[in-house]
């Protein structure tokens, strides 16, 4: 009898155990289709205002901070328009996104990374977008901070801490904005 209680114990305590894992990678895989649902959506709208030339619709998706802080953000979208040549053919992602998020005392902050490679009938690029979909507390941050372009075949120099694109080094270079690195 003894062994009969014990050993239920432990199956009980196996599957109240294991429940937990599963139902957390559950909800984990529903936030993350819901990042990425997000992502995609962010790159609809840049590809919209890239097709059509739209600069209002473009500087709309930016957060105010990142409007604010970016050097010349209306010569850098000139710059975007001039560099991204064609009719968007396809997208896919490349990775990601990747999501860092924070609560301090209720401040709520979100970051999401996304990278995308975009075809058109001229050319290939990759798209790399840092955005912030949610600060609870300062409003003005909502929205895209970052938003670089290179062609497909640069993709690897961004990381390269010697081309000083994104990592002086192992440092992150902070970047606003629109930044084209290869022009």
């Amino acid at each position: 009898m003894n062994k009969f209680i014990i050993s239920s114990i432990l199956i009980l305590s196996m599957l109240f155990l294991s429940s937990c894992s599963v139902g957390c990678s559950r909800t984990g895989r529903l936030f993350k289709d819901n990042d990425d649902k997000k992502a995609e959506a962010r790159l609809k709208e840049v590809i919209e205002a890239l097709e059509n030339q739209d600069k209002d619709a473009l500087k709309v998706v930016f957060s105010e901070k990142a409007l604010d802080e970016a050097d010349d953000f209306d010569d850098s979208m000139d710059n975007l328009f001039d560099f991204f040549q064609g009719e968007v053919d396809s997208w896919k992602k490349s990775s990601g996104p990747t999501v860092f998020e924070s609560n301090n005392n209720g401040h709520k902050i979100k970051e999401v990374s996304s990278y995308y490679y975009v075809n058109t009938d001229k050319k290939k690029y990759f798209f790399l977008l840092e955005d912030y979909p949610v600060d609870t507390e300062h409003p003005n941050n909502v929205g895209l901070y970052m938003l670089l372009v290179v062609k497909a075949e640069d993709r690897k120099k961004i990381y390269d801490g010697e081309q000083k694109i994104l990592f002086d080094g192992r440092k992150r270079i902070p970047r606003v904005g629109i930044y084209i690195p290869f022009e």
